[in-house]
């Protein structure tokens, strides 16, 4: 059985994405997202705690980070667990990130932080399109048909006939 990395994560930037361009026209995107979860605690108190994830955007992603992202936008991400090392003062440290492969941005509508607009989908050109979606690496998709069985299956009903005992196996 072969393993799976795979992250998701929605949740607010909090800082502006930082973008470099490494050369030969490729760039990369740094950001902090922050993720919350609300529970109580054993005295029935509200609490909030916040996890902060570094994620890494590459090629036409990054692109799409640097227009359109900034802090306080909520994104969706998903993408893959990445460890690397590097020196700092002699001591090798270790650093685990976020390598994002899709990014959908959430704020609605058309909205971001201080009211600074974002483009949606089809505000941008094809190529763009693909990327804020799936990165840079991947080609528009086509709209796909749904079918009429899907559609039942999609309201509850995957048979298309109103007889709870017609099963499809």
């Amino acid at each position: 059985m072969s393993s799976v990395n795979k992250v998701i994560l929605v949740g607010n930037l909090g800082a502006d994405p930082d973008v470099k361009d490494i050369g030969d026209g490729v760039k990369v995107a740094s950001m902090s997202l922050a993720t919350s979860e609300r529970y109580k605690d054993r005295e029935g108190v509200q609490q909030e705690r916040t996890e902060w994830h570094r994620v890494v955007c590459w090629r036409g992603l990054a692109d799409i980070v640097e227009r359109y992202v900034k802090k306080g936008h909520k994104i969706y991400i998903e993408g893959k667990l990445a460890t690397r090392s590097y020196e700092q003062d002699g001591q090798k440290k270790y650093i685990t990130e976020v390598t994002a492969s899709q990014m959908v941005m959430l704020n609605s509508p058309n909205v971001g932080s201080g009211g600074v607009p974002m483009p949606s989908p089809n505000d941008m050109p094809p190529d763009e399109r693909s990327s804020t979606m799936q990165g840079s690496s991947q080609q528009p998709s086509a709209k796909k048909e749904t079918s009429p069985v899907a559609e039942e299956f999609d309201k509850g009903n995957a048979t298309g006939s109103d007889d709870p005992d017609d099963l499809p196996f």
